[in-house]
């Protein structure tokens, strides 16, 4: 069978790595919702040509993190209830799915291991580092799915969670859903502690309902 043709594998990395880089820009809020994406801009920030910057807009573009009108602008997609409200209802479903399939091999050094983030997240809210909450949340959240053993489950998820985490940081930048996020995973942990499953469920479903309702009401 003949070889294909490809790229040299420096350059596929290459290009990768411009993806990847003005993705987390994108995600962690270096690129603001709705700021405008210039390509030779971009290039010249990451010294790179305007190609690789072009099929990577394309591709975030394809996951919903670019948006663009046709002969007027490229910016960073926005951030809102709308979002919140496609993204959070999934996770309500999927999350508890993840924690059911992986509960079983759940061990101490787990439980202690999410108090310890959830008491991370209150301590950067409390701070106001919004980022630094946003991923000690999303750590938390991996915590109650990482025994899961469904690739194909948890890579739905992880789509799934490079906007949740957009959306905690742009809503938890005055620290407003602190105290009611942080006691939701405190019942979450408790109920995974005394081995009730059902209940963990429960919470962790409820915990999704709550966050998209006061997202509603911002």
């Amino acid at each position: 069978m003949p070889i294909p043709d490809s790229l040299p594998l420096e350059k596929r990395l290459f290009r990768e790595d411009v993806y990847s880089t003005i993705k987390d820009w994108i995600v962690y809020g270096t690129l603001e919702p709705l700021e405008k994406l210039r390509d030779a801009d971009l290039a010249v920030q990451l010294g790179v040509s305007r190609t690789p910057v072009r099929e990577a807009l394309r591709r975030l573009e394809d996951e919903g993190l670019v948006e663009t009108k046709v002969n007027a602008w490229t910016r960073v997609a926005g951030v809102d209830a709308s979002l919140a409200a496609r993204v959070y209802p999934i996770l309500r479903l999927l999350e508890p799915l993840a924690l059911e399939l992986g509960f079983a091999s759940l061990m101490v050094a787990d439980f202690l291991e999410m108090k310890t983030r959830n008491k991370a997240v209150q301590l950067h809210l409390e701070q106001g580092s919004a980022k630094a909450a946003a991923l000690e949340d999303t750590a938390l959240h991996n915590l109650w799915t990482r025994r899961c053993q469904n690739s194909e489950l948890l890579g739905i998820i992880a789509n799934l969670k490079t906007n949740h985490i957009r959306l905690e940081i742009h809503y938890w930048r005055g620290g407003k859903a602190a105290a009611k996020s942080v006691a939701e995973h405190q019942k979450i942990i408790a109920a995974l502690e005394k081995n009730n499953l059902e209940v963990a469920k429960r919470e962790l479903e409820a915990h999704w309902t709550r966050a998209l309702a006061r997202w509603a009401k911002s």
